[in-house]
Parts: structure tokens; sequence; C-alpha cells
């Protein structure tokens, strides 16, 4: 199986700047519809740090790496940045993650 076959998993973290946690939460869950309609999309879904409103972070699958790297060049991807550029205490990060293979 080649390597962009392989389904990817991205967790991607942001902090909001203080009072602008109901920014990013809009934000963040304005993306959830047009990323799940993208074709490489198999999942998309924020979470908030239950100890701290500020630290939120997506959870996403996509089919391979063409398809987030499709995702990264959308309009909605690029409208979110922009928000994301307003709204963040510290600059986004973004881990990309495949399974791991079973212990032989």
């Amino acid at each position: 199986m080649s390597h962009d076959t392989t389904p990817l998993t991205v967790v991607a973290e942001f902090l909001a700047a203080p009072g602008q946690e109901g920014r990013l939460r809009t934000a963040l869950e304005g993306m959830i519809e047009p990323s799940l309609e993208e074709p490489g999309c198999l999942a998309y879904r924020p979470y908030t740090d239950p100890n701290n409103p500020a630290r939120m972070a997506i959870v996403e699958e996509w089919t391979g790496p063409q398809a987030l790297d499709a995702h990264f060049a959308t309009a909605h991807f690029h409208h979110v940045r922009q928000v994301l550029d307003l709204v963040l205490d510290e600059p986004m990060t973004i881990r990309k993650l495949v399974a791991a293979a079973p212990a032989s």
C-alpha cells in the first residue's frame, strides 16, 4: 500500500487569544460542513479542552496526503486562516499521523 492511499489523521491545535474563544469556536465549527463535503474527508470534528476553553483542537481524517493538500487549497480553508490570524494567541500546530503498524 502506497502512502497516498493510507488514511491520514490530522490533529490541529489552537489557543484563542483572551476573549476570542467564541470567535475561534464559531470559525472551527464553520469548517465542519464544507470540509466533510470534500471528496477525501472521512471525519472532521472540533474539540474543546474542558479545563481551558481557550484551547481547542480539530481531529480530521483524510484518505491520504493528496486529499489534505486539496483541503489546504480550498476557499473555506483560506478564509478560516484569515480568521485564525485574528483570534489566536499563538500559531496553530498541525500533527499528521498514520496508524501504527501492528507489532510482529
